[in-house]
């Protein structure tokens, strides 16, 4: 056994072909991994902290951080952020197209650019498409419900799904005139099933790069839940190359619910998983604060251990069978079990104490394996 064998291996998804693009040193679309996005909510003008939420978030696993730049202030701290960011930065660009240059010469690996409310936008699409061909980097097309172009409103009567796969590729082939396409796309919408629909038709009539969102999900539960039953749906029929979690909470938890999304579909390697059951009469243990303690002892565990904490004689055994590693507590003990296997048995109060401890000898077992393999 090595530390690649731990765990349940999952079947691959297929994937739509799109076309790559480079966020500075990540690759998007073309088969590359999916990737994980979110954006600061600090002031950009404030660098430091700024930089603080940048260093919080590539912790937790994210790839690529987008930055607001609504001021000129916000734009003259760009250069210093993207000097010191450990990841790709794009720009946000809204309402003022001066930025955008502004935003290429700071050295951002790439611009988004809202075409719904930017003036003349149309009119300086070929100054953009040259500016960014010029120092070679992606722009990304983003298309909002909440900001969609008037004519499109006009045409359509509603941000319908329609409507914004019209838009978005309307602006494409703007760019496509100048002969730029170094694009992403993103169509958002804040219902899942107007968002699925846009996707679908988006990815049906171009070979871009997707970027998913459901945009202004909600609060952490709504918003979680909106999005994954979103994506997954997606992800599922191949569609999507990057990915943001937008509810409202800490871009941390955006990015490690992102990243649960995908590891749950096996689209990014899965780290610790902790499978526990939901509680019921049965059960002869608090199972939440039990699961709780667990994955705060785990918190941060380096390998992709998969963890069941069980409270009852029904589906406790076997879950904990099918686990690394596992307890099926009741009656004031727990059994733990290693690869399918009762190890010991101890008094609930040690439970968490000692799926640490052969938490630690399975994965030294592992790596002893591994280094004797290499």
């Amino acid at each position: 056994m090595t530390i690649q064998s731990l765990g349940v291996p999952v079947a691959a998804l297929p994937r739509r072909r799109s076309r790559r693009i480079q966020v500075g040193k990540v690759a998007v679309g073309g088969g590359a991994p999916i990737t994980v996005q979110t954006m600061t909510t600090t002031r950009t003008s404030d660098v430091d902290a700024t930089l603080q939420q940048i260093a919080q978030i590539t912790a937790a696993g994210c790839d690529i951080v987008r930055l607001a730049v609504p001021t000129a202030d916000d734009v003259a701290a760009l250069p210093l952020i993207v000097a010191k960011s450990p990841l790709p930065v794009i720009a946000d660009i809204h309402f003022q197209s001066r930025y955008v240059f502004a935003a290429i010469d700071a050295g951002c690996a790439a611009v988004r650019v809202n075409p719904g409310n930017i003036k003349e936008f149309d009119d300086r699409v070929g100054d953009i498409a040259e500016a960014a061909a010029s120092a070679g980097i992606p722009i990304r097309v983003g298309v909002n419900a909440g900001s969609l172009d008037r004519r499109m409103l006009e045409r359509h009567g509603a941000p319908t799904a329609e409507a914004l796969v019209d838009s978005a590729l309307h602006e494409a082939a703007l760019f496509e005139e100048h002969g730029f396409r170094d694009l992403k796309i993103a169509v958002k919408h804040h219902d899942p099933r107007t968002m699925i629909a846009a996707n679908r038709l988006l990815a049906a009539r171009c070979d871009y790069p997707i970027h998913l969102g459901v945009t202004e999900a909600g609060p952490l539960l709504q918003g979680t839940v909106k999005s994954a039953v979103a994506f997954g749906i997606l992800l599922a029929e191949g569609i999507g190359d990057t990915i943001r979690v937008s509810i409202s909470a800490p871009p941390t938890e955006q990015v490690k619910a992102a990243n649960h999304i995908l590891q749950s579909l096996g689209l990014r390697p899965r780290e610790l998983e902790i499978v526990s059951c939901p509680g019921c009469g049965r059960v002869q243990v608090d199972i939440h604060q039990l699961a709780a303690r667990v994955e705060a002892a785990f918190e941060g565990f380096p390998y992709p251990l998969r963890v069941a904490v069980m409270g009852c004689v029904v589906n406790g055994p076997g879950e904990a069978r099918e686990a690394d590693l596992g307890v099926s507590s009741g009656n004031g003990k727990g059994q733990i079990f290693v690869k399918g296997e009762v190890v010991r048995t101890v008094p609930e109060y040690q439970i968490v104490d000692a799926l640490l401890e052969e938490a630690t000898a399975l994965t030294e077992n592992a790596t002893e394996q591994e280094a004797e393999i290499v």
